[in-house]
């Protein structure tokens, strides 16, 4: 489990060819006595486990499904990714429950500056717009964001310039492809709504973060 604040900008190191997938191996000043092999590390916002570890580097196995899934199967070396540790118990939820289980990628369609903010368009698909609500949150390449406006072909998010300065959102383009993974709870309201669940009650949201 994440909260979607970045914590790194890491380095695609290399990549190597497994008979059922890829492994990664990303390069990182986040400190390497505090991550170990078995360890979740969400990679631009896909949650992948460490194999390895090596000075400054760890490596992780990415399977087939979620190299077609998501912006992985991509990636180069010298590509660059956010990273965040997954959250421990005294940890803080400083942006919201990110589960790194990546519902799809949706397309930069337009940048374009606020002030000294930037407002990115993000076209995504309509299985990935049914959850995106106004004032919601959405993970992008692993950032926990809050949605600016909703359409039907995709939503707009205005990011702030510490955020641009801290992820790879500050050197994303227009055209790029990004991991959206849509808010855990939308998720839940929406299977309630079609009548296929318990329902959402406020010990749910309580036990996921939201007081």
């Amino acid at each position: 489990m994440f909260t979607g604040i970045v914590e790194d900008v890491g380095t695609v190191a290399s990549l190597s060819p497994l008979r059922a997938g890829t492994a990664i191996t990303v390069a990182t000043s986040l400190p390497m006595e505090t991550i170990a092999a078995g360890d979740s590390v969400a990679v631009s916002g896909v949650c992948l486990t460490v194999t390895r570890k090596g000075a400054g580097t760890f490596t992780a196995d990415v399977s087939k499904e979620t190299l077609s899934k998501s912006t992985l199967g991509g990636m180069r070396p010298g590509s660059k990714v956010n990273l965040e540790r997954s959250l421990t118990l005294s940890g803080r939820l400083g942006g919201h429950i990110v589960y790194g289980h990546v519902d799809g990628t949706g397309a930069i369609r337009e940048i374009r500056p606020l002030g000294e903010a930037r407002v990115f368009h993000i076209q995504a698909d309509p299985s990935i717009m049914k959850f995106m609500v106004y004032k919601g949150a959405v993970t992008v390449d692993g950032v926990s964001l809050t949605v600016s406006a909703a359409r039907g072909d995709g939503f707009e998010l205005a990011v702030i310039p510490i955020t641009l300065e801290r992820t790879t959102l500050g050197v994303a383009r227009a055209g790029e492809r990004v991991n959206l993974e849509t808010d855990i709870v939308g998720k839940y309201v929406l299977k309630s709504l079609e009548g296929g669940g318990g329902g959402v009650t406020l010990d749910f949201l309580k036990d996921h973060g939201y007081s």
